[in-house]
């Protein structure tokens, strides 16, 4: 069962690096969340599949994806956590690069067009990731009805999405571990 309690504890632990560090918007941090070590463990990839379609249990979706390397896992999670709710849902992987062989795709998986799916990001900053992979989906056919992140950082991203008509939500954002975003320009 879902815990937000304990996936901000294992964030805490695992995933908050204090320090120096350039993300990959190109900004200057004095924080990274390297959401890897929460995805890549068996409880925290737990909670944060659970966690994901309690937030989206109002959005009518049939498939999820998002950005490899960052999604990979999430999606993998919310499809077991799916089937054991006796739910069916479909998930894709979106390639940075086209395949460079047989069929050159972006997306891999069983994705149909028309689907409606819901694109997820594990850490959210300026929304940059995530709209790769909804500009790959929709040129493939499907409708982007919610993209997701696992922790927003609130520097962006939300309003990069709203000005294209994307609906956003995040399980966490970064004042769940009492830091302050920057101020927004």
């Amino acid at each position: 069962m879902y815990s937000r309690e304990k996936l901000i504890e294992l964030f805490r632990q695992r995933a908050l690096k204090l320090g120096d560090f350039t993300l990959a918007s190109g900004k200057k941090s004095k924080y990274y969340l390297d959401s890897k070590q929460v995805t890549l463990h068996s409880i925290g990839l737990r909670l944060v599949s659970e966690g994901l379609l309690d937030l989206l249990k109002d959005v009518n979706f049939d498939a999820f994806g998002g950005m490899t390397l960052g999604a990979d896992p999430i999606v993998g999670g919310v499809l077991t956590v799916a089937a054991e709710q006796n739910r069916s849902l479909v998930g894709c992987i979106v390639r940075k690069e086209s395949k460079g062989h047989g069929t050159q795709q972006y997306i891999e998986g069983p994705l149909v067009a028309g689907m409606k799916i819901v694109i997820v990001d594990d850490v959210v900053t300026t929304g940059g990731s995530a709209l790769l992979a909804v500009d790959r989906v929709q040129q493939f056919g499907c409708e982007v009805v919610q993209v997701v992140g696992i922790v927003d950082r609130m520097e962006g991203g939300a309003a990069t999405f709203a000005a294209r008509n994307l609906p956003f939500r995040s399980l966490l954002t970064i004042k769940d571990f009492g830091i302050e975003p920057p101020p927004q320009a």
